[in-house]
């Protein structure tokens, strides 16, 4: 008996282990809840992906999965990657694997993505940062990935102006920070929050200078470590971690 309950012990112990060891790790911040994912993009090659090979969007975190494990892949993260039409298509500027596919968005209009200033995600090798719009195109920067969206929630370590501490429009959302020059985090919250609290949690909760909203209405998250692929669809642009 007691051999048994060691054994027992030591898979659960294991089992403990494999989840610790997974990028993403649930996080509480002022009175909201969240799943925040950390990636050192020196170790791990984040992308962006929309169409499959047929041309046609994923739509979905579990045809993306199947389609790299047909190229021998494994997909570990997954999270929703900026705004999108009706025919999943992106709405502003998008990069994938050094391909230009939609330019740059710098539009007024509706909506969270004309709310300015709205950045750009971008990913290039070893290094990826957020920036805004308007800094993005006079950086002449020319990364691997990139994916537009909007607001910007920090910018340069200071709150969207348009967000109010005392704001009362709560909903899920999701969003990505830079770190540092080589450090991305992704958040989503597991309960409404204000855009005020959400561009907090990035600046003073994960020190990220600059932080960006990818979405509220479908805020998904794939982690193969914790089991969790939440299917809201159709989706748009993708960003994920496949060996």
């Amino acid at each position: 008996m007691f051999r048994l309950l060691t054994f027992l012990a030591a898979l659960l112990l294991t089992a403990a282990s494999a989840v610790a060891e997974g990028p993403c790790a649930p996080m509480s911040f002022g009175s909201g809840s969240y799943t925040v994912c950390r990636f050192d993009l020196r170790a791990s090659p984040l992308a962006l992906y929309d169409l499959d090979e047929t041309g046609e969007p994923y739509g979905s975190f579990s045809a993306l999965a199947a389609s790299l494990a047909s190229s021998g892949k494994t997909l570990s993260f997954a999270m929703n990657a900026g705004m999108y039409d009706d025919a999943q298509k992106p709405i502003g500027l998008y990069v994938e694997d050094g391909q230009q596919l939609k330019k740059v968005n710098r539009r007024a209009g509706a909506g969270n993505f004309h709310l300015k200033p709205n950045g750009i995600f971008w990913i290039d090798g070893p290094k990826g940062g957020v920036t805004e719009t308007e800094a993005f195109i006079s950086s002449g920067l020319k990364p691997r990935y990139a994916t537009q969206s909007g607001p910007m929630l920090v910018i340069d370590g200071e709150i969207h102006p348009k967000f109010s501490a005392e704001g009362t429009s709560m909903k899920i959302r999701n969003g990505v920070g830079a770190v540092d020059g080589h450090t991305i985090v992704f958040a989503i919250s597991e309960s409404p929050v204000t855009f005020h609290d959400f561009a907090a949690l990035f600046r003073d909760g994960l020190g990220c200078r600059n932080a960006l909203f990818l979405d509220g209405s479908v805020s998904s998250l794939y982690d193969a470590a914790n089991s969790r692929n939440d299917r809201f669809m159709p989706l748009g642009p993708i960003v994920g971690l496949a060996r």
